[in-house]
Parts: structure tokens; sequence; C-alpha cells
């Protein structure tokens, strides 16, 4: 078994269909069929359930391709990387995180890190946070940030603060004439938009349980992809919306925002990074973290710190 026959094998396996697995690795179909027919041999297997249209693959051809994957991605990285030290080209560093937290500490983190890795290229992607599980174990990020907890014995995560929450109100909404914290209840009768409608599970997730543990039934529910989305639509006057306090900093003539009195109204924000990664720079950035929260920052002081004093 070699790289080769795994690049096809997976290209297969994605594609459903021999064809247009041939047609994008610009071979003829007869060798790749060959190729593929070869691994099953080596392997003693059958992987490609060929009697389906358009093919399946079997029990041991799923196993196979979420490990190739893996493999392939994990092979491109240190192409990449050895590369870009042959050539003396900087490290890039690569930050997944849910949209909420770019209103809380990670332009601020970003800034620290840059000033203690100067030759670092550091860039940041939108990612959910079920999203980041799987690019974390395929190396498209090295550092996650979410809001929603999971279990992977690839991830290590840790939880930094419990944010508080707020809930959006149309500018002239009843409920927006006063500043004082809000019981959730109060919100019993009101078209509640979620956000992110997908994928799941999600912070949406979160918001419907925070409901149903204080026993707060709704009738009306809309779902939206995006926060922006969600608040647009608050500014419209077509519901409210629960949000993490941080990100209260957009739409602030047309939406109001309240804090949630209940004490379980908090969200997570949860670091996450790969397992025992050798030369990590995690422990440092724990550290930046620290002396960030150390600043009490506007936006961490509605929330309750997690983060232990001490690596």
């Amino acid at each position: 078994m070699d790289l080769r026959q795994l690049r096809y094998f997976v290209t297969v396996a994605r594609e459903r269909n021999f064809s247009r697995a041939a047609e994008l690795l610009h071979i003829a179909q007869p060798p790749l069929s060959r190729q593929i027919q070869q691994l099953e041999d080596e392997l003693g297997v059958v992987l490609v359930d060929r009697s389906q249209r358009p093919i399946a693959l079997t029990e041991a051809g799923r196993f196979l391709y979420e490990q190739a994957t893996h493999i392939l991605l994990r092979t491109e990285y240190i192409i990449e990387q050895t590369r870009k030290i042959g050539s003396s080209k900087r490290e890039r560093f690569v930050i997944g995180c849910v949209g909420s937290t770019l209103y809380g500490g990670i332009p601020d983190l970003v800034r620290r890190m840059r000033h203690l890795w100067p030759d670092l290229d550091i860039e940041i992607r939108e990612m959910m946070s079920t999203e980041q599980v799987s690019a974390l174990k395929e190396r498209r990020i090295d550092l996650g940030f979410g809001r929603v907890r999971f279990n992977d014995r690839e991830v290590e995560r840790l939880t930094l603060r419990e944010e508080r929450l707020v809930v959006a109100l149309p500018k002239h909404h009843p409920l927006s004439a006063s500043e004082e914290p809000i019981d959730l209840a109060s919100l019993a009768h009101e078209t509640v938009i979620l956000y992110p409608s997908v994928p799941r599970p999600s912070f949406a997730d979160e918001v419907m349980s925070l409901f149903a543990e204080l026993g707060i039934a709704h009738s009306q529910i809309e779902e939206v992809r995006e926060i922006q989305t969600a608040l647009g639509m608050v500014a419209a006057g077509a519901g409210v919306c629960i949000i993490p306090s941080a990100s209260q900093r957009q739409r602030p003539d047309d939406v109001s925002y309240r804090t949630i009195r209940d004490e379980k109204a908090t969200s997570p924000v949860i670091m996450s990074y790969r397992y025992n990664e050798p030369n990590s720079k995690v422990e440092q950035i724990k550290n930046l973290i620290r002396e960030m929260y150390a600043d009490n920052p506007p936006w961490l002081r509605l929330s309750n710190v997690k983060l232990p004093n001490k690596p």
C-alpha cells in the first residue's frame, strides 16, 4: 500500500464513481480500477461494493477512507512545512473560532501572539465548534475556540470562561425600556431566533437546553445560519435572540440588549487543541490568556473566568 493508492481510493470513495474519479486523477478508468483491486487484494478485504449505483463503501472501506483521509492531510502538512522550513518561509499557525469570540478576546490574544512570535504567520478562520474537531484532527487548524462541549480522545479542551448571555430586543420593544437584568421567563411568548441552524449540535442547542432546563416552552422558533442574520431579524422586529454578552457590540443603533438574570444563562468559551502535541505553543498561549485576563478588559467583566492561575 502506498500514498498513490490511498489517494486513488479516497478519490473513488468521495466521488462514488470510477469514471469521475479517473477524470479528477487524470488517468484512464481501467488502471484506476486495477489499483483499487490491487489494494483490496493486498488487504484481503472488499473495500468497494461495485454492485450498487452509485458505488458504496463496505464497512472496511469506510474505515480505510476515514484513516486514509487523515494520512493524506498529514502528509500534505509535512510536505508544506518542510518546504517552508527549507526555503526559510514563515511558520503558519491557524486559529479556528466561532464568530462570537471575535467580539471577545481573540483579537487581543492574536496581537499578543504576534508580539511574542513576530515571525509567525497567524491566520484566523471562522468555524463552528463541531467543525473545529475534525479541522484539528486533520491539521487544518492548530487551535480552536468554540462554545459546544464535546468529547474526543484526540482533542484536549480547556474551558476558559463562562460568558454571561444577553437577550437582543428590537429597539422599541416594551422589554427594551429597562436596563435591569431580565428573567428568561419574560420571553416565554416571544418568537426566539436561534443560530446557527447548521451544523448541529451548536450554540442554538445550548440555548434550547437552557429554556428546557428552566421549564420555558416556546411555540415560535426561527433558525438562521449566522448571528448577523439573527440580529438583523431582531432589528426588523421579527423576534428576540439570545447571544453571548461580548457580541452586544453589534447593531447598537437598532437593537437593545439586556443581561439575563438567570445564573445558568452562560455560554462557555472553550479552547481546543490536539492531544499531546510535541513542540506545541499551547502552554505559552495559555500564559498569554492569563495575562490578558489579568488586565480585566471590558468584554471580560460579564464572564466567570475558569482558566487556572498556573499551567
